[in-house]
C-alpha cells in the first residue's frame, strides 16, 4: 500500500480587512465584546468588485499549492473541493476549478462537511492514493462567508466570526513507510444538526417559497448557531479525536509537534491546549486576524505555520475540526 504525503500547499485569502471597528458601522457591537468571546480582531470579506468568488480563491491557492509541489498542473489527476458556499447552488466548486486551471477531463468532487470539510476532504484524498487509484490529488477548501450573512444586530452573533478566504494542498503518492498521512478519523452525529445551520434556500425552503412569505423576519435563510451549545460539544469532540488519532499510531500528546485546530474560535483552541500541556510554540492559531473560514481554516493555517518554518522535517503534525452536521475529525500527519 502507498503513502500519501503532503508536497505543496497556497493559501488566498481577500485583499479587503474588516477590523471589529468597522462593524461598528452597521451593528451594535464592539472590538472589547468580539475579542473576549472570539479571540477575533479581523477578518477578510470579498470586495464584490474584486471578481473573487469560492471557485476563483480555490483556484489562486491551488496555483500556489501546485507551483510549490514541483509539479506541473497535468500531474494533477483528480480534484477535491471542500465548501458550504458554492458559487452556484450546483455544480460545486471543484468543477470550476478544473476548467480554471484548464486540466484535463480528471474527475472532481465536492465534500459538504462545513467546518471539518478540509479533514474529510484530506481523509478521501488519502484513500485515493493509498488504494492506488490516484498520484496527486489537489485537496481544496474555500469559503465565500460574507455575501450570506445578517450583518445587523440581530445577526451579530454569528456575523462577526466568519470570514472568507481558501487553502489548497497536493497529496502524493509516495513510498517512504512512515511518512507523510498516517490515519485520518472522521465522526459525525446528525441529531444536533440543527444547533448549527443554515435552513434556507433548500429543498425545504425554497426561494418561491421565501419570496411568496415577504416576510422580513424569516432570517431561515441566515446561518444560525446554538453558540454555548456548539462550544461544549467542541471542547469534548476536539479532544477525542486528536486521543483517537493518537493512540491509533502509539503516540502521546507529548509527540505532538504541531496542532493545528480549526479556527472556530480562539477559546476553544486554548482550551484544547491547556488540555493536552502543549506549549505556545506547539499550536498554530490565526483566527485573530482572518476569523472562521470554515472548510479554509484548517488549511490556511497549516500553508501559513509551514511558511513560518514552524514545521519541519518528522515533525508531527495533527489536523482537528470540530463543525456543523455535527462532524469533526483528525488527521495525523509526520512530515
Amino acid at each position: 500500500m502507498y503513502n500519501s504525503k503532503i508536497t505543496g500547499l497556497g493559501y488566498y485569502v481577500p485583499e479587503n480587512v474588516v477590523t471589529n471597528d468597522d462593524l461598528k458601522e452597521f451593528m451594535d457591537t464592539s472590538d472589547e465584546w468580539i475579542q473576549e468571546r472570539t479571540g477575533i480582531e479581523e477578518r477578510r470579506w470579498i470586495d464584490p468588485k474584486s471578481g473573487d468568488t469560492t471557485a476563483v480563491m480555490g483556484f489562486k491557492a491551488s496555483k500556489i499549492a501546485i507551483e510549490r509541489s514541483g509539479l506541473q498542473k497535468e500531474d494533477i489527476d483528480f480534484i477535491v473541493f471542500a465548501t458550504l458556499s458554492p458559487d452556484m447552488y450546483f455544480p460545486g466548486g471543484g468543477v470550476q476549478v478544473q476548467e480554471m486551471l484548464d486540466l484535463p477531463t480528471i474527475g472532481a468532487l465536492d465534500i459538504r462537511n462545513q467546518c471539518s470539510g478540509f479533514i474529510y476532504a484530506m481523509s478521501v484524498a488519502d484513500q485515493f492514493i493509498k488504494t492506488g487509484m490516484y498520484k496527486n490529488i489537489l485537496v481544496i477548501g474555500s469559503e465565500n462567508h460574507s455575501g450570506g450573512l445578517d450583518k445587523s444586530t440581530r445577526g451579530r452573533n454569528v456575523s462577526v466570526i466568519f470570514g472568507d478566504g481558501a487553502g489548497a494542498a497536493v497529496l502524493s503518492r509516495s513510498e517512504e513507510k512512515g511518512k507523510g498521512i498516517l490515519s485520518t478519523h472522521l465522526h459525525s452525529e446528525g441529531k444536533h444538526a440543527k444547533e448549527l445551520m443554515l435552513e434556507g434556500p433548500s429543498t425545504s425552503r425554497w426561494v418561491p417559497e421565501l419570496i411568496a412569505n415577504n416576510n422580513p423576519e424569516d432570517v431561515s435563510y441566515y446561518p444560525y448557531m446554538n453558540g454555548q451549545f456548539v462550544f461544549k460539544h467542541a471542547i469534548g469532540r476536539f479532544s477525542e479525536a486528536i486521543v483517537e488519532g493518537l493512540e491509533a499510531n502509539n503516540l502521546q500528546k507529548e509527540d505532538i509537534d504541531m496542532l493545528i485546530p480549526h479556527q472556530a474560535n480562539l477559546r476553544i483552541a486554548q482550551f484544547i491546549q491547556q488540555k493536552f500541556q502543549l506549549s505556545d510554540d506547539k499550536v498554530y492559531n490565526n483566527i485573530m486576524k482572518y476569523g472562521n473560514t470554515t472548510a479554509a481554516s484548517v488549511i490556511i493555517a497549516l500553508t501559513e505555520a509551514w511558511e513560518k518554518g514552524k514545521i519541519k522535517d518528522n515533525d508531527l503534525v495533527v489536523l482537528a475540526a470540530f463543525g456543523s452536521g455535527f462532524t469533526w475529525g483528525s488527521v495525523i500527519i509526520r512530515w
